[in-house]
């Protein structure tokens, strides 16, 4: 029967993770292919004027890197999650080197939401996390700018609950 109770203790402990919305993979796989994209027909024009038809061949290189950072993308926007728990935020990300921060609701001095002119045509905003401590500032990209928003409000209100004792 402990076993069981103690089971349950540990799946109240562990965190609900959310993920970030399908919008950020595909804002930054459009920017990479735009990029890459122009940069294998600039390439190639350059190679065919300056070196031969033959040269020009070597323009469908950024091509490869385009199969390439398509998959590394996708396997970045997955490692991202976050989680809101009783006393702070969880948030982790990584596929190689894994980073996990967490910060304490009391700790947190601003809450930002930004959002630059691409995340805003895709509707995407980020939510910029400062704490006391210059290498503790946490951020969380691609959020719908509603959860964005709701996440800063939640987040400034616990900050300011927690903070108050201090």
């Amino acid at each position: 029967m402990e076993t069981g109770t103690a089971a349950q203790d540990d799946a109240a402990r562990e965190p609900v993770w959310t993920g970030l919305p399908p919008g950020l993979l595909k804002m930054r796989r459009l920017l990479l292919v735009v990029w890459l994209g122009l940069l294998t027909v600039v390439l190639g024009v350059l190679l065919n004027l300056f070196a031969g038809p033959a040269w020009a061949a070597f323009a469908l290189l950024p091509l490869a890197l385009i199969a390439w950072g398509w998959v590394l993308l996708g396997r970045n926007w997955r490692s991202w999650k976050y989680a809101e728990r009783a006393d702070d935020l969880l948030i982790s990300r990584g596929v190689l080197w894994h980073h996990e921060t967490i910060v304490p609701y009391g700790r947190m001095q601003l809450v930002e939401v930004t959002s630059g002119p691409v995340e805003r045509h895709f509707g995407l905003a980020s939510v910029q996390l400062h704490t006391a401590a210059a290498a503790t500032d946490a951020t969380i990209p691609g959020l719908v700018p509603a959860e964005a928003e709701r996440l800063r409000d939640r987040l400034t209100e616990l900050g300011e609950a927690r903070s108050a004792g201090l």
